[in-house]
C-alpha cells in the first residue's frame, strides 16, 4: 500500500494537483459548511461539537459517507459532487478520525483525488491524526491534522468576534465624543 501511495501521489505532482496556485481560499465567515464523513463516528461528533462552540451561526451541510471499505471512496467523490450543487456551501471538509493506511486507504484514491481537485468549493482535509497524511492531504486547499482542527480553521471563533464588536464600538464612541468636543469648541470660538 506504500508503494502505491508513493507512486499515485508522485503521478498526481507531476499532474499539477497539488500545485499552490490551484487552492482556493478558505472563507474568513463561511454562512454554510458542507461536510463528508460518516455520520456514527467520533470525528462526526467533534466536528458538531467544534462548530457549535466556535460558530454557531454556520449552517451546516452533511453529506453521510462511507470513509472505510468497499466503495468508500465512491461515496466520498458522491459527497464531495453534492456538496458543491448545494446552493451556497462556502467551504466543505472531508474528515474521518485515525486509522491503520488499510483504514486510511479511500483517500488515497484517485478518484477522490480528482473530485477533490475538480471541486469548486474549497476543501479542508481533516482526515485522520497528526501523524496520518493521505493523498487527500496533498490535494485539498488545506491540510488540517485532525478533524477537530478542520472545523476551527473553517469557523471564526464567536468571542473573538464579539469582543471585535465591543471594541469597535468603544472605540467609535470615543472618537465621536472627541469629534463632537471639538466641533463644540470650534462653535463657542
Amino acid at each position: 500500500l506504500q508503494e502505491a501511495f508513493e507512486k499515485l501521489k508522485k503521478k498526481l505532482e507531476a499532474e499539477g494537483l497539488f500545485d499552490e496556485k490551484f487552492k482556493k481560499p478558505i472563507p474568513a465567515f463561511p454562512k454554510k459548511i458542507g461536510v463528508v464523513t460518516a455520520i456514527d463516528g467520533a470525528a462526526f461528533r467533534d466536528l458538531i461539537s467544534v462548530a457549535k462552540r466556535r460558530f454557531p451561526l454556520a449552517e451546516i451541510v452533511i453529506v453521510p459517507a462511507r470513509v472505510q471499505g468497499s466503495g468508500a471512496a465512491e461515496s466520498i467523490v458522491n459527497g464531495v459532487n453534492i456538496l458543491n450543487e448545494y446552493s451556497g456551501i462556502n467551504v466543505i471538509i472531508v474528515a474521518r478520525g485515525g486509522g491503520s493506511i488499510e483504514d486510511l486507504w479511500a483517500f488515497n484514491e484517485e478518484i477522490v483525488a480528482r473530485a477533490i481537485f475538480k471541486s469548486k468549493v474549497p476543501i479542508i482535509s481533516g482526515v485522520g491524526h497528526e501523524v496520518d497524511f493521505t493523498i487527500t492531504d496533498y490535494v485539498a486547499d488545506l491540510r488540517a491534522p485532525t478533524p477537530s482542527v478542520a472545523m476551527e480553521i473553517a469557523t471564526p471563533d464567536i468571542i473573538d468576534i464579539e469582543n471585535f464588536i465591543e471594541e469597535f464600538i468603544s472605540n467609535s464612541s470615543t472618537n465621536i465624543e472627541e469629534i463632537i468636543g471639538t466641533k463644540m469648541q470650534d462653535l463657542s470660538s
